[in-house]
C-alpha cells in the first residue's frame, strides 16, 4: 500500500437564510485543525466557463480520507452541521486526491 493521499470534502450550498447559517460559518473553522483540515475554497467568486452551473462552493483539504471522515462525524462538527440545515441545503462529497 502506498503513502496516504490527501482527501477533499467539496460542498455545493444553496443558502436560503444567511442569518440561520451565521453560527455555522463562524464556528466550523475551529473544528478543522484537530483533524488536519483546512479551507481551500470558502464561497469564493465563481466564473462558469462551461454549462449552466453556478455553485456556491466550499472545499476542504484533509491529510487523509480517515481524518476527513473523523471530522465529519465528530461531535463538535455534527452539532453545527445539524444546525446548518435551517439556513442551507447542500450536496457534499468526499473525494481522494491524486
Amino acid at each position: 500500500m502506498g503513502p496516504a493521499m490527501s482527501a477533499y470534502i467539496i460542498s455545493n450550498l444553496d443558502v436560503h437564510d444567511e442569518a440561520e447559517l451565521a453560527d455555522y460559518v463562524k464556528n466550523v473553522p475551529g473544528t478543522l485543525a484537530k483533524y488536519g483540515g483546512k479551507y481551500l475554497v470558502r464561497r469564493g467568486k465563481v466564473d462558469t466557463l462551461e454549462g449552466d452551473w453556478s455553485p456556491v462552493l466550499v472545499m476542504l483539504e484533509f491529510p487523509t480520507r480517515a481524518q476527513a471522515k473523523a471530522w465529519y462525524g465528530s461531535p463538535e462538527y455534527r452539532s453545527l452541521r445539524l444546525a446548518s440545515f435551517r439556513g442551507a441545503t447542500r450536496n457534499l462529497i468526499l473525494v481522494d486526491g491524486v
